[in-house]
């Protein structure tokens, strides 16, 4: 039986195309990974594909919102609370169709708004269920790990070492060869 074989390290030439092509520079520790361990391995493969530069796995849909800085999720969580505060009320509508083509508006823009939940990330590696963790490529935030449940409870969480005292995000160093899993807050989920 044959396994395929490990994504080998990449070049400094790719690495700098691939920083070049998508707009962005590599956190430190993981442009270190791609260099010397693996472009893929313990994190979602960076490959270069028909159409450039990107991570297997990760939807290709959303590039423009890469070089954009993460947000932190308290950044967001009054304008969270307002959009939905703002769901459209069938009572409010003169007719079904004035209120379905308010739903289809209120939809898109709750769908751009939790798109913009993660920009300036990738997903480093998928859980299943809708769980990911997410490698912060750009922003002050660059270089840490993070835990997207919004799948069930709609929260994006620091990945830490400790959670008592502010929940420092870990690094990429520091979240290799551990399991996301334990590194949520106690309680998760």
């Amino acid at each position: 039986m044959n396994l395929p074989a490990a994504p080998r390290p990449l070049t400094e030439a790719e690495v700098a195309e691939a920083e070049a092509q998508l707009g962005v520079g590599f956190p430190h520790e993981y442009r270190r990974y791609l260099l010397r361990v693996s472009a893929g391995g313990a994190v979602a493969q960076l490959e270069k594909t028909e159409n450039g530069w990107w991570w297997a796995g990760n939807s290709t849909r959303r590039r423009d919102l890469l070089s954009l800085p993460f947000p932190h999720p308290e950044s967001y969580e009054d304008a969270d609370d307002e959009l939905h505060l703002r769901l459209p009320q069938a009572e409010n509508y003169p007719n079904e169709d004035a209120f379905s083509e308010a739903m289809s508006a209120w939809n898109a823009e709750c769908w751009e708004f939790d798109e913009r939940k993660t920009a300036g990330s990738v997903v480093a590696k998928e859980h299943g269920c809708g769980f990911a963790t997410l490698l912060v490529i750009t922003g002050p935030l660059t270089g840490t790990l993070w835990w997207d449940g919004r799948a069930t409870c709609d929260l994006i969480v620091p990945l830490s070492l400790d959670h008592s005292g502010g929940a420092r995000p870990v690094t990429f160093g520091e979240w290799l060869g551990r399991d996301s899993w334990e590194l949520l807050p106690p309680g998760w989920g």
